[in-house]
C-alpha cells in the first residue's frame, strides 16, 4: 500500500532565500511504502546461508523397542532418519513415551551413537551420560547430568509427554536411555518434538 505525504524539498530554501533559478515548488510528494518482511536467515562469516529454525510441528523420530526385559534398556530415537537428536538452534524438547506395561521407566540423556559426529568431532563417547554446569539449579562447580530421571511412573498404552526446558539445548548428538523397571517385558514407543 502506498501513502503520499507532503514534505519540504531540500532545495526549496535556496529558492526562498532569493536565488533566482528555475521555479521550484517548496513541497514535494514523498511516497510512504509499508511492506511486510520475513526474516528467514542470515549469511554467516564464511558466506554460508543459515536459515532460522522453527519448532517441530509434530512428534518425529518415532521409534518402537519391542520386548524390553525388566531391568533392560532401550535407546531412543533409533531410526535411519534420526539415529540421534540434533538440538542445534533449539532450546526446549518434548519427549513422549508409550509403554505396553505400566510401571517405572528410568530415563537419562546420553551421547548418541559414535557413527554420528558432534559437530566436527568423531568418535564420541557413545552412551555416555551428558553432563554440564550451566543450569541455575546446579550450584556446585561439578559437572552434573543434564537429565536423569531414576523412576517415572508411565501409564499403559497412552502417550506420556514430558518437557525439558533448556537442559539439552544445542546438543548435537543426543539420545535417551530408557530402562524398563516395570517388572516384566515391555514394548516402549518414543517420539520427540524440538521447540525454538
Amino acid at each position: 500500500m502506498v501513502y503520499n505525504r507532503t514534505g519540504y524539498a531540500p532545495w526549496s530554501l535556496t529558492r526562498e532565500a532569493g536565488v533566482q533559478s528555475a521555479t521550484v515548488d517548496g513541497t514535494i510528494e514523498v511516497p510512504q511504502y509499508i511492506q511486510p518482511t520475513i526474516d528467514t536467515g542470515f549469511i554467516d562469516i564464511k558466506g554460508n546461508w543459515k536459515g532460522v529454525r522453527s519448532s517441530d510441528e509434530v512428534f518425529i523420530g518415532l521409534t518402537t523397542a519391542e520386548g524390553v526385559g525388566n531391568g533392560a534398556e532401550a535407546l531412543f530415537p533409533d531410526t535411519n532418519d534420526f539415529p540421534s537428536i540434533n538440538m542445534t538452534g533449539f532450546s526446549d524438547l518434548l519427549i513422549a513415551l508409550k509403554p505396553t506395561r505400566g510401571g517405572n521407566l528410568a530415563t537419562t540423556a546420553i551421547m548418541g551413537p559414535d557413527t554420528t559426529p558432534f559437530a566436527n568431532l568423531t568418535p564420541v563417547d557413545a552412551g555416555g551420560v551428558l553432563r554440564g554446569a550451566s543450569l541455575p539449579q546446579n550450584s556446585t562447580a561439578d559437572l552434573q547430568p543434564l537429565f536423569e530421571d531414576a523412576a517415572q511412573d508411565a501409564p499403559v498404552d497412552v502417550w506420556s509427554i514430558y518437557i525439558l526446558q533448556g537442559v539439552v539445548a544445542q546438543q548435537k548428538n543426543l539420545q535417551f536411555k530408557v530402562v524398563n523397571n516395570s517388572g516384566g517385558n515391555n514394548t516402549i514407543e518414543f517420539g520427540f518434538m524440538r521447540l525454538v
